[in-house]
């Protein structure tokens, strides 16, 4: 039953996808063909519309079929007309099912930090590009030492990406740990914490910088699976119980907002960060110890 529970949900997927994906693809070439024209913000508009109205489908699907409840800790009323920064711990790709159930229409439209190659990808791309998600080429430090004319270029490539968000709230979705939590990552990067990987903190600055003050309130989400950690299949099957959501706002002032590559900033940033991950780590910890009652 559960195989065919998995089979029915993905093709309700498909099906959502395939019906909202025509007027998505219309309106993204329309967005293409008027990319310099005045009407490319009411496009934009009817874009995130047409996004949100994909994800209230699916989410609808997914309450009907799937017997799994998601138990939110937190707020769940936000100001519509502010801007948003979300992190979120990063297990599975469950996650952004889960964060789409728990937060769609209840803050601005998502916007995801997207790897360059995805630009690439037949009709996705153009999707993705319509949609106003950035796509972002991080230069490694290795990168930079060979060629320093690369030190500016991620904030200028974040802040040119950012600036299309500075007359329209939006919530940016980042992932700091970059990657899905693995036993063998965790390994491998020595992580000094017990249930997280290290955090990336230096897209988060640059992002903040970009926004130019304009965001002052991160959204701090953890998401535990009191049943492990489920595959997409496996959640797809209704093989997932229960999944429990907190929901933490923080402030963001002044001082969080500077030049990362200044070093004094950068460290004082990092602890910021190296703050918020180390209470998360605490806070999965408590939920498994009550778990396991």
């Amino acid at each position: 039953m559960g195989h065919l529970r998995a089979l029915l949900s993905q093709c309700l997927f498909i099906l959502v996808t395939l019906v909202i994906g025509v007027p998505l693809i219309t309106l993204s070439l329309v967005k293409l063909l008027l990319y310099r024209s005045r009407w490319r913000p009411m496009l934009t508009r009817w874009l995130d519309k047409t996004a949100s109205a994909w994800i209230s489908c699916n989410n609808f699907h997914q309450r009907l079929l799937l017997p799994t409840k998601i138990h939110v800790d937190g707020p769940l009323e936000f100001a519509r007309r502010q801007w948003f920064m979300l992190v979120v711990n990063h297990q599975s790709w469950v996650d952004i099912l889960v964060i789409l159930r728990v937060l769609n229409r209840r803050v601005p439209y998502f916007k995801f930090f997207l790897k360059q190659s995805l630009a690439w990808i037949p009709v996705l791309g153009m999707a993705f590009w319509a949609l106003d998600f950035p796509f972002m080429r991080r230069h490694s430090k290795e990168q930079v030492a060979r060629d320093p004319r690369l030190a500016g270029k991620d904030l200028a490539t974040t802040r040119t990406q950012c600036e299309r968000y500075s007359n329209k709230p939006v919530t940016i979705i980042s992932y700091l740990e970059g990657t899905r939590f693995t036993p063998e990552k965790h390994a491998a990067q020595q992580s000094p914490y017990k249930h997280l990987l290290i955090p990336k903190a230096g897209g988060l600055a640059f992002t903040l910088a970009a926004m130019e003050g304009r965001i002052n309130t991160l959204l701090d989400v953890t998401i535990y699976y009191p049943g492990g950690r489920p595959s997409f299949w496996q959640y797809l099957g209704g093989g997932v119980d229960t999944i429990q959501v907190v929901i933490q706002e923080r402030s963001i002032d002044a001082s969080l907002t500077g030049d990362y590559g200044d070093s004094k900033f950068r460290a004082h940033f990092q602890n910021w960060v190296n703050g918020i991950w180390q209470d998360k780590d605490e806070l999965l910890e408590r939920l498994e110890q009550q778990s396991a009652k």
